[in-house]
């Protein structure tokens, strides 16, 4: 018996319809869930950020198991826009996008190139367009995650030259999509603005993620990672101060999420040294791991 087509759906050879598929298998060749649990062992909280990963992950897995069982289809749209404020997993997330897409074989290399508007746009008549040819030679086979995309495009200046690197990525977006996977990113109101003005911009666009600031608690949590990274821990006294410190920091304007708790653990850890250099006396193993409350800055907060 032949397959037919009809119009409840695509032609099905039926001494094929029972066929079994070994998810398990392909789970296991492309290395689906490890790529995912590496995720969210390394990030703290972002639960709707993973799970349209993870919704992204099974649709590439199971478009690749209806190839392999001979459906043709065209290749899935694969552009994304991460927005968020800075320090919320961005670069990360894309890292492992970016293996996520090489593991299914949707891209040839386990490969992120990132880059902002100074890499991609020149100063001066006919320097724009081998700046951004050359990224793009870098960044292909591969993904190339565009931070702070925006900036690309400046409506108050007519004579910008960030429209010529738009163009070109237009252009490659379409015509080479299915040899380079590009990730824009930035704040989301400014990304917003972008896409209103660059509409062939959006319509390339398939997945628009957007990235939520942590809560105290998850700060926290962060904080706590990195410290016992460092092998550096926070006493009884520290905790409830720095938890304060980091409560204020939350209110501030340009605050940056993990990489603010980066730059308030730097600080500290320069107090502790200081602290430990200016005593006379002789100090114990447990004084090098331990911060104090002595150690937290009280005037001052790094964003």
């Amino acid at each position: 018996m032949t397959a037919t087509a009809n119009a409840h759906g695509p032609a099905l050879d039926p001494s094929r319809a029972s066929e079994q598929i070994d998810v398990r298998k392909a789970f296991s060749e492309t290395q689906v869930l490890e790529v995912l649990e590496d995720l969210d062992r390394e990030l703290v909280g972002l639960r709707s950020v993973k799970n349209r990963i993870r919704e992204i992950a099974a649709f590439l897995l199971v478009d690749r198991l209806r190839q392999e069982a001979g459906f043709k289809a065209a290749r899935p749209a694969l552009h994304m826009s991460f927005t968020g404020r800075p320090g919320t997993g961005k670069t990360t997330v894309a890292m492992k996008m970016a293996k996520l897409l090489y593991n299914l074989g949707y891209i040839r290399r386990d490969h992120l190139v990132v880059v902002t508007r100074d890499d991609l746009v020149g100063q001066y008549v006919g320097h724009t367009a081998p700046k951004t040819k050359e990224v793009l030679k870098r960044a292909m086979g591969g993904v190339l995650f565009i931070d702070e995309a925006y900036y690309l495009y400046r409506r108050e200046n007519e004579r910008d030259y960030g429209q010529e690197a738009i163009e070109i990525l237009l252009q490659l977006m379409e015509n080479q999509r299915d040899d380079l996977v590009v990730i824009l990113a930035g704040y989301k109101d400014r990304m917003e603005e972008f896409f209103r003005c660059n509409p062939g911009m959006r319509s390339r666009i398939a997945h628009h993620i957007d990235f939520p600031d942590y809560t105290l608690d998850e700060l926290m949590q962060i904080a706590k990672l990195m410290l016992a990274q460092q092998m550096y821990s926070l006493d009884e006294s520290a905790e409830p101060v720095f938890r304060g410190l980091v409560e204020q920091a939350l209110q501030l304007p340009h605050f940056s999420n993990a990489r603010t708790i980066r730059n308030i653990i730097d600080l500290i850890k320069l107090r502790h040294a200081n602290r430990i250099f200016s005593s006379q006396d002789n100090v114990s193993v447990r004084e090098l791991v331990y911060i104090s409350a002595a150690d937290i800055p009280q005037d001052e907060i790094i964003t």
